[in-house]
């Protein structure tokens, strides 16, 4: 397969592309098929570049990763103070209400000693605005906690991102290729029904000239008619290989598409099976992850027994009381606190969630762990066994061409009967669609074992 380069002019046409088939995937989907460039046919780095631009799943990754820039952002703001205004209006006769709203307002007078008005004073209005300023100087280490364990998650978030592209390249690949199959096998049947019309020809020819009886033109005709219901069946195969193909890019089923590219013999360097487990125990993105989620359990444990840490603040207030929106006296308080819980029934339970989570998290990280090796295993003996039954169907079909021709000849020259040549054709036809579906898993099972060793980042080994 040739190497695709992409020039300048092409690519924005492929944009200029892009944005109409996004258009067509929220409802305009007659708009998309006008935009669409007439002779524009999608190679495979072109599909997945357009997947992974379109497809649900990578949209979903992005916010996740947004999500976690939220938190670390959000988990950083409990180390900056606090400032909090506040206008309050209150109205009463409260003794110790009037008596300290008077004092806070500079109204308070001699005749405010007078005993009956200090029992049962008159109702008092009082406006108090505020000004609250409170930081912490030390917090438990509760904010450092949540910084570490929200970083992890963004970490977290970037290795679901790398799992996931790598899964769209993969299915993308895999329908891109399914669907060049399809295609190939809806050739094969097309040749197929060509050959047997001539067979058809042929043997009412000899039938009309007395030289076969009509059990051949039968014959024949039942060969037809077999080769056209194949065809039936590959038309029904090409149009789910589509919509197959369309749901990997992340557009709707009925997408009108048109793909460039073909299955060709190809040669795939691949290591063995422990280098292969090694470099998956390596690379895989989803067992980075589940080694983050553990290390977010051991913060969140450490973080749990912080608690059993004092608290330190510091606080200023500023505020102004008046009777009424002009009249008044201002006034601030600044000050430190520490605060010890002595007894907090909750803490140890969540000292205790907190280690089983670490505690889970490791086990499902040993878990995933076995389980990779057993995917590695299983796609490597796959793409092994697609590579030998390749190697069988090719030498197949070379001796099913011969065998053919051979029989053809000893056809014409009366030797053999139209039944030898209908078996040699089905032989050959059946062969060249092994060879097709061989082909198509030699490629896919390359793919899934690069998939299953977390080193599926590009697909220029399949083209170039």
């Amino acid at each position: 397969m040739k190497r695709i380069d992409i020039n300048q002019t092409r690519r924005a046409r492929f944009l200029a592309w892009l944005l109409s088939v996004i258009v067509a995937a929220q409802g305009g989907i007659a708009l998309a098929q006008d935009a669409k460039p007439a002779n524009e046919a999608l190679t495979l780095p072109l599909a997945v570049e357009l997947a992974l631009r379109t497809n649900p799943l990578t949209r979903a990754t992005a916010a996740g990763r947004e999500l976690a820039d939220a938190q670390i952002v959000e988990a950083r703001a409990g180390r900056l103070p606090q400032v909090q205004l506040s206008e309050t209006f209150t109205n009463g006769n409260n003794p110790v209400f009037v008596f300290g709203s008077l004092l806070e307002q500079a109204r308070f007078t001699q005749q405010n000693f007078n005993l009956p008005l200090l029992n049962n004073p008159d109702p008092l209005t009082n406006f108090r605005f505020g000004v609250t300023v409170k930081a912490p100087l030390f917090d438990q280490w509760q904010s450092a906690t949540r910084i570490k364990r929200a970083q992890l998650g963004r970490q977290q978030a970037d290795a679901q991102t790398s799992l996931v592209e790598q899964q769209v390249r993969f299915e993308t690949l895999r329908a891109f290729y399914g669907l060049l199959l399809a295609q190939a096998k809806k050739e094969v049947s097309d040749e197929a029904i060509k050959l047997a019309e001539a067979d058809v020809k042929l043997s009412r020819d000899r039938v009309d000239a007395g030289t076969a009886v009509v059990s051949d033109l039968l014959a024949a005709e039942v060969q037809l008619a077999e080769a056209r219901q194949q065809a039936i069946q590959t038309d029904g195969d090409i149009v789910t290989a589509q919509a197959t193909f369309n749901t990997a890019l992340g557009l709707p089923v009925n997408t009108p598409q048109r793909i460039q590219g073909d299955l060709i013999e190809k040669k795939f360097d691949l290591a063995d099976q422990e280098e292969l487990i090694r470099l998956a125990l390596e690379h895989r993105s989803d067992l980075k992850r589940a080694g983050l989620a553990m290390n977010s359990g051991e913060v969140s444990v450490t973080g749990a027994r912080n608690e059993y840490l004092p608290r330190v603040d510091v606080f200023a207030n500023f505020g102004a009381s008046r009777n009424n929106f002009v009249n008044g006296s201002s006034d601030y308080t600044v000050g430190a606190s520490l605060t010890f819980n002595l007894l907090d029934a909750g803490r140890n339970a969540r000292i205790a969630q907190a280690r089983a989570a670490a505690n889970l998290a490791a086990s499902e990280q040993q878990h995933l762990t076995n389980q990779i090796r057993l995917e590695v295993v299983r796609a490597h003996q796959q793409f092994v066994s697609a590579r030998e039954r390749l190697k069988v169907a090719e030498r197949i079909i070379a001796q099913a061409s011969e065998a053919l021709r051979i029989t053809q000849d000893r056809y014409q020259a009366g030797l053999t009967t139209i039944t030898e040549v209908l078996r040699a054709e089905t032989t050959l036809t059946r062969a060249r669609l092994i060879v097709l579906s061989a082909r198509h898993d030699f490629y896919v099972g390359f793919a899934s074992v690069m998939l299953s060793t977390g080193r599926l980042t590009d697909v220029q080994p399949f083209v170039s």
